[in-house]
């Protein structure tokens, strides 16, 4: 694992956690036994010193024996019963304390919750029971707890390597992404960490640079046919003889190779554009004068059933789309006529001609007509209209009725203007 990598310092950090926990417990439990067998000698070193002394004094008397009990001791009288106990397996030695020169032996024994006090001393044994229960569950509690926190801190060592799954992935990707690989199969949960967030955002990215690729791609295929048909047709009309008509001829195919590449020029302007275009309020009435002066067209092919009010856009560009659509529904309408009309925020465009073809948004692909090799063909025009009116916050919407198509270009939100 690289030393550098974050997943390396959270698995030292987890592993030095765990190292301190348990130390830690050691260090309580050895304390905690301390403590416990200092308590045990300061209680049941009296009663046996007292035992003792009485055995070498006066030896041990049933009055003797009543006193104790009124202190809650017993003796264990016989031997049977004292080896009973003793060499019981289920006894549990809590202390023991030897001394070796002079052969004497005091432990402190468990059994069925009561505590005895053996002590042989030379070739005498003692055993006396405390009567009283002896229920210390302090070890069983520190263990307890212990437990706990080991399972907690694993289970936050496997939750952050989780968490931090899709850095490791989001690495592997950003490696692939100079090599043109935008596949990107990651994060799909509903996690709202910052990580994720990061990776879900990385893929969005990744899915817009494969669309822009694609786009591209498919754009300038479609740029290099768009342009061969009238270079071959120029290259054809010089070969001809020199006259009017093939002057105009070849007049009109540099006019169409012109308009080719101001339509590339405003499509590259789009894709290279940000988001944020710049939009600023101008009348209506100003952008479609611009379009009419683009077009060179006059009065007459337009009618105006519009509203002159403002619409924040940018100008160069809605002006580019408001021209496209009149064009094309001037050039499709069977009177050569454009009637332009405002509802609300909406801008519409009618004419009377048949109805189109295809599903508006088959007309939205560049060079759709040529794939399809029809004459039904608005060539880059609907292309640019709707990546300029998406640009400035429109939509555009089509529909046919009595004869008549109706291009709506609808506003996303609500103008306050």
């Amino acid at each position: 694992m690289n030393r550098q990598s974050i997943f390396f310092t959270i698995t030292i950090s987890f592993i030095i956690s765990m190292i301190l926990v348990i130390a830690s417990f050691t260090i309580l439990m050895t304390q905690n036994y301390k403590t416990k067998e200092a308590l045990l000698f300061e209680k049941y070193v009296p009663i046996i010193k007292m035992v003792i002394r009485k055995h070498r004094k006066d030896g041990i008397t049933n009055e003797f024996i009543k006193n104790l009990e009124e202190l809650n001791y017993s003796i264990i009288p016989t031997k049977g019963e004292v080896n009973a106990i003793t060499y019981n397996p289920l006894t549990k030695i809590i202390i023991e304390k030897k001394d070796p020169r002079d052969r004497d032996v005091f432990r402190v024994l468990k059994l069925n919750d009561k505590n005895y006090l053996y002590m042989k001393k030379k070739n005498r044994t003692f055993l006396i029971r405390d009567n009283i229960s002896s229920s210390d569950n302090t070890n069983i509690y520190v263990s307890l707890v212990f437990a706990i926190v080991i399972i907690i801190i694993i289970l936050m060592y496997l939750i952050t390597l989780r968490k931090l799954m899709p850095l490791k992935i989001l690495k592997d990707k950003v490696k692939t992404l100079g090599d043109e690989n935008f596949d990107f199969e990651c994060c799909n949960s509903e996690a709202k960490d910052e990580v994720t967030l990061l990776a879900k955002e990385f893929k969005n990215s990744a899915l817009k640079l494969k669309n822009l690729k694609e786009s591209r791609n498919v754009f300038i295929r479609n740029i290099m046919h768009e342009l061969k048909t009238p270079i071959t047709k120029g290259k054809f009309l010089t070969q001809l003889e020199q006259n009017e008509e093939n002057n105009e001829k070849l007049k009109s195919v540099f006019i169409r190779l012109e308009q080719l590449i101001n339509e590339f020029a405003t499509i590259e302007e789009l894709i290279s554009s940000t988001k944020n275009i710049d939009k600023k309020n101008y009348f209506f009435d100003d952008i479609i004068d611009n379009a009419k002066d683009i077009l060179m067209l006059d009065d007459e092919s337009i009618i105006q059933e519009y509203e002159n009010k403002k619409l924040n856009v940018n100008f160069k560009l809605f002006s580019i789309a408001v021209k496209n659509l009149v064009d094309n529904a001037i050039k499709y309408s069977s009177d050569n006529k454009v009637t332009i009309k405002t509802e609300n925020e909406d801008i519409i465009f009618e004419n009377i001609g048949n109805e189109l073809k295809y599903p508006l948004e088959k007309y939205f692909e560049p060079f759709f007509a040529n794939e399809e090799k029809t004459d039904d063909s608005f060539g880059l025009g609907l292309y640019i209209v709707y990546n300029i009116l998406k640009a400035n916050n429109y939509t555009l919407e089509y529909e046919y009725k009595d004869n008549i198509n109706t291009f709506t270009c609808k506003k996303d939100e609500i103008s306050t203007i």
